[in-house]
């Protein structure tokens, strides 16, 4: 999908695991598009943070809260920190532009793959303007 506008909803999770990190979660092609980023999303413009694409969850998982027990992968807390929805600018193998509108994050944000970081890295920015 390249260049078509398109808008679906995104959830941002609090997930205290084993590290504590964020998950970025966009509903794309009937499943939640994830990726794990150890110190937040950024919410200034020139801030790049590692972002690691993790398995598609289910659409319901956008809503869950609470605990998942020990054993289990991804063991923790888990909790909304922000959600809302998006508007596509952008999807391909190598690039991915959103315009976020949520209660927190607000504004155009690129996902852009980080090849020398391994196979699922990204890096996430916060666009200017």
């Amino acid at each position: 999908m390249h260049g078509k506008a398109d808008s679906g909803r995104f959830v941002v999770q609090e997930h205290s695991a084993r590290t504590h990190h964020y998950d970025l979660r966009l509903a794309h092609d009937g499943v939640l598009k994830s990726w794990a980023v150890r110190k937040g999303i950024p919410r200034r413009a020139g801030v790049k943070r590692l972002a690691i694409q993790v398995e598609d969850h289910d659409l319901f998982y956008g809503n869950f809260e609470g605990e998942i027990p020990e054993g289990e992968y991804g063991a923790g807390r888990v909790r909304t920190w922000d959600d809302g929805t998006y508007t596509l600018e952008r999807w391909d193998a190598r690039r991915i532009t959103i315009a976020l509108h949520g209660t927190k994050l607000k504004g155009r944000y690129t996902l852009l793959r980080f090849p020398k970081g391994g196979g699922h890295s990204w890096l996430i920015f916060k666009r200017a303007g």
